[in-house]
């Protein structure tokens, strides 16, 4: 049976890796086979560009550049990792994919939307994630947690920027919601962590009851 691919998105400090782990320890525990992975990175060359991205070293090249790697880490996280799990029927869950370079380099980065677009399309090459998990919060709530969580280390290139733009991501997330209901969820992030990993679990139950069902249905011969 085809494996699952369920992305998490959000702003800085949403709570997007605890959550992930929460979701992951409930689905193997059920008998799920979860590959857990991330962006950037996530494939042995992807991870490469990984730090280049976060440390700010491509930023002198511009938002253009930036966009550019982003979508070429993604096809190799793609090809080497994420359809090779989700075609041997496992589920794969990411933190960020598409959306992330949707908002962070073509809403507050002001890129065009056909070339975001452009990157996408190849980039992805048509590995749609099946759900979508955006978890919201005020920005300035976000940046505060994903600061003292940091606090021993220097922001990285997101976390340093202002909280105007932060929030700009936030309403642009959310608009991604809007115009594709059916893939993306907006869960509350600012609630009880066990409360969030609860509306999560829901929607990722039924995601999988629907394709359990899809699956019986395309088996079932008419007479």
């Amino acid at each position: 049976m085809q494996g699952l691919f369920i992305t998490f998105e959000g702003g800085e400090g949403a709570g997007k890796s605890t959550q992930i782990q929460y979701l992951a320890e409930t689905l193997r525990a059920s008998g799920h086979d979860v590959v857990l992975t991330r962006e950037p990175g996530g494939s042995p060359g992807a991870e490469a560009v990984r730090h280049v991205l976060l440390s700010g070293a491509a930023e002198e090249f511009g938002v253009r550049m930036e966009a550019i790697l982003f979508a070429a880490a993604r096809s190799d996280h793609v090809e080497e990792l994420i359809r090779p799990a989700v075609a041997a029927g496992k589920t794969v869950l990411c933190d960020r994919f598409m959306d992330s370079s949707r908002v962070y380099q073509g809403v507050t980065g002001n890129l065009e939307p056909d070339f975001v677009n452009t990157l996408e399309r190849v980039a992805i090459n048509g590995m749609v994630p099946d759900l979508t998990i955006i978890l919201d919060l005020p920005a300035e709530v976000g940046l505060a947690r994903a600061r003292a969580r940091a606090a021993s280390d220097a922001p990285d290139r997101y976390e340093k920027e202002a909280l105007a733009i932060h929030e700009k991501r936030r309403e642009a997330f959310l608009e991604i919601a809007a115009r594709e209901p059916q893939r993306c969820k907006v869960v509350d992030g600012n609630q009880p962590a066990d409360a969030i990993a609860m509306a999560i679990q829901r929607l990722v139950r039924e995601l999988d009851e629907k394709q359990r069902s899809d699956n019986h249905n395309a088996r079932v011969v008419p007479s």
